[in-house]
């Protein structure tokens, strides 16, 4: 008789809770923001800055311009989070129907249209690396990056599984200036800050 996997998965599910547990005691005492991946949890430690923030709000302001009044650009809270992965984060936009906000607790990562990241100028391996492994494990069928640090960013999409796991099969780059495609929308990457700006 084999118990190993439901063990090991009832140790996963404790060490997640564990950290979960950990980071709501210090969610209002910690400055910066905590996030929960496969390699535990990850602290951007910088509270964001206003080019981070100025460009999260034209990106939000853009895409609602574009779609549908039942979809928004949601920004703030809560996480989403798949349990069972043992991942829980917490993208800068979440491009969601908004009658999939309604009810408690955390977003069901599926449920998003896409994810919408600016590269942390503390931490920017969070979003090139982490979040790129994380967000097709988690469902998320869209996955845009913004780097305020070099003026570029990509978008990441078509999920297929690898040796590795799920991963994004396209990628497009692009730099700021040029239109960019999340989903089913197209947006002006003019005039979004820069780090240093």
């Amino acid at each position: 008789m084999t118990i190993a996997p439901d063990s090991e998965r009832r140790g996963a599910d404790h060490v997640y809770r564990a950290m979960r547990d950990l980071i709501e005691s210090m969610d209002d005492t910690i400055p910066g923001k905590f996030e929960i991946t496969k390699e535990g949890i990850v602290h951007d430690m910088m509270a964001p800055g206003r080019p981070h923030e100025l460009t999260v709000l034209r990106l939000r302001k853009r895409l609602e311009k574009v779609m549908p009044e039942e979809i928004v650009a949601h920004t703030g809270e809560p996480d989403v989070e798949d349990e069972p992965e043992g991942i829980m984060r917490r993208p800068d936009v979440m491009v969601i129907a908004e009658a999939d906000m309604e009810g408690g607790g955390s977003f069901d990562p599926r449920a998003l249209i896409a994810a919408i990241e600016i590269a942390s100028r503390s931490n920017p391996d969070n979003d090139w690396v982490g979040k790129m492994r994380d967000y097709p494990l988690l469902g998320i069928p869209v996955y845009a990056i913004f780097d305020p640090r070099t003026g570029t960013g990509t978008v990441l999409t078509d999920i297929h599984s690898t040796p590795d796991g799920p991963r994004y099969a396209t990628r497009k780059d692009f730099v700021y200036g040029e239109d960019v495609t999340i989903g089913d929308w197209t947006i002006s990457s003019e005039n979004l800050p820069l780090y240093g700006d």
